[in-house]
C-alpha cells in the first residue's frame, strides 16, 4: 500500500508517468474490440428483455422441500395445461422456483397452478401467479428510451457550458456511449436478462462514469490553459500528466466503488437468485467497470486528438519544439567548446569533469532541462580580509 501511495505521489509531481495519450491506437484497438464485442452480442442474440417488457405470466412456487431437476418438472406441468407455451424456469434463493410463460387465460393459469402444486408435493398457497401485460411493457421501453435521450441532451448542454469547448464535451459523449454500447452488448452477449432495474442501472452508471469523467477532463482543462500561459510542455504532454495526475484517484474511487457491488452480485448469484438486487447490481458492476477504462484512456485522447489541428494548440506545439531544439543547439555547442566529441559519455553526463550538464533528460510526460534540475548553486563562502 505504501509503494501504491508513492506511486500516486510520484505520478502527481510528474516525477514518473505512463504514456497514456502517446499511446492512444492502442486504446484505441481495445476499445474496438469491446465494441464489436458488443455488436455481436446486439445483433447476433439480441437482448434478454424480461417479462416485464415483453409481458405474459409468472409463477412462483415457494417452500419446495425436494427441487430435484426442478426445471424439467416445471416446464411438465406447464406444458400439460398450456402446450403452446415455452415456460422459462429459475431457481430463486433455496427453495423458490420462477415460472415465466407467455400470456395465460384465467383457466389455464388456475390449471398451471394446480399443476405446479402437485408436481412440487405443495398446497396451492404456496403458488403464487401475477400477469404483465404487452402494454404496460411498452411503456416501459418507450419512457427508459426517453430517460436516456433527455439524460444526454442535459449532459452535452452542462458539459458544453462547462467546459465552454465542444470538443471536450464531445470527447466526453463519446466515451458515455462507448460505456452504453458496451454495458448493453455484454448483457445481449451473456443473456442476461433485461429488467427494469437493469435500465435504472444503465442511467445509473452513466451518472457515474460522466462524474469520473468530469474530474478527469476538469484537470485536463486545468493542465493544458496553464501549458497555453507558461509554453513549457505542449497540448498533449499537459494532457497526459493530467490524466497520471488523477489515475490513482480514479482506480481508488472505482476499487471502492466495486468492492460492494462484487459482493452484492456474488449473494445475489449464489443465495438469492434473480431479481431486482442482483439485476442493478450487474449492470453497475460492468458500468463502473468500463467507465474507469473509458474516462481514462477514451476521453482524455480522444480529446487531444480532436484538438491537435486547432491553432492555440499548433502555435503552443510549435513554441515547445523550436524551444527544445534551441536549448539542444546550446547544449551542443557547450560541449563542443570544453573539447569533448558528441559520442562522449562525459558530454552528456550531468556529473562530468566538464561541469556542465546533459542537453536534455526526459521526465515524465515533458521535458525539463537539466540547469532546472540541479537546483541553485552552492558557493563556497569567501573567508572575511583581513584589517590591516
Amino acid at each position: 500500500m505504501a509503494r501504491f501511495a508513492t506511486l500516486g505521489n510520484d505520478l502527481y509531481t510528474g516525477k514518473r508517468s505512463f504514456d497514456i495519450v502517446g499511446r492512444r491506437r492502442l486504446w484505441y484497438v481495445v476499445s474496438a474490440v469491446l465494441i464489436v464485442l458488443s455488436l455481436v452480442g446486439l445483433l447476433g442474440r439480441g437482448l434478454n428483455f424480461g417479462i416485464e417488457f415483453r409481458g405474459g405470466s409468472e409463477l412462483r412456487v415457494s417452500s419446495v422441500q425436494d427441487l430435484g431437476d426442478y426445471e424439467d418438472t416445471a416446464t411438465a406441468a406447464v406444458e400439460q395445461a398450456a402446450p403452446d407455451t415455452e415456460p422459462t424456469v429459475t431457481l430463486i434463493g433455496d427453495d423458490t422456483v420462477r415460472v415465466q410463460t407467455g400470456q395465460l387465460r384465467n383457466a389455464q393459469s388456475e390449471q398451471v397452478r394446480a399443476d405446479l402444486a402437485e408436481a412440487f408435493d405443495v398446497g396451492t398457497e404456496e403458488v403464487t401467479s401475477s400477469f404483465v401485460g404487452p402494454s404496460w411493457g411498452d411503456t416501459v421501453t418507450t419512457k427508459a428510451i426517453q430517460a436516456l435521450v433527455v439524460f444526454l441532451l442535459l449532459v452535452s448542454l452542462v458539459l458544453a457550458l462547462y467546459f465552454r469547448t465542444w470538443k471536450m464535451s464531445a470527447a466526453a459523449l463519446v466515451a458515455l456511449l462507448h460505456d452504453v454500447v458496451f454495458t448493453v452488448g455484454t448483457y445481449a452477449l451473456l443473456g442476461i436478462e433485461v429488467s427494469p432495474a437493469s435500465m435504472i442501472g444503465f442511467l445509473t452508471i452513466l451518472g457515474y462514469s460522466i462524474y469520473d469523467m468530469i474530474v478527469v477532463l476538469d484537470k485536463v482543462r486545468e493542465s493544458t490553459e496553464q501549458a497555453m500561459d507558461t509554453s513549457r510542455m505542449t497540448y498533449a504532454e499537459a494532457a497526459n500528466l493530467a490524466v497520471n495526475q488523477t489515475l490513482v484517484r480514479s482506480i481508488n474511487t472505482s476499487v471502492v466503488a466495486l468492492l460492494p457491488v462484487a459482493t452484492i452480485v456474488v449473494v445475489g448469484v449464489v443465495f438469492i437468485g434473480p431479481g431486482t438486487l442482483l439485476d442493478l447490481a450487474v449492470a453497475l458492476f460492468i458500468g463502473i467497470a468500463v467507465g474507469t477504462f473509458s474516462s481514462i484512456f477514451i476521453a482524455t485522447p480522444l480529446l487531444v486528438q480532436l484538438r491537435q489541428h486547432d491553432d492555440e494548440v499548433v502555435t503552443l506545439d510549435g513554441k515547445v519544439n523550436r524551444r527544445v531544439q534551441r536549448d539542444a543547439a546550446k547544449a551542443d555547442a557547450v560541449a563542443g567548446n570544453t573539447g569533448l566529441g558528441e559520442g562522449d559519455p562525459a558530454a552528456s553526463s550531468p556529473g562530468s569533469a566538464s561541469g556542465r550538464p546533459a542537453p536534455r533528460e526526459a521526465v515524465t510526460g515533458r521535458e525539463v532541462h537539466p540547469w532546472a534540475q540541479r537546483g541553485p548553486r552552492n558557493q563556497p563562502k569567501r573567508p572575511p580580509r583581513s584589517r590591516r
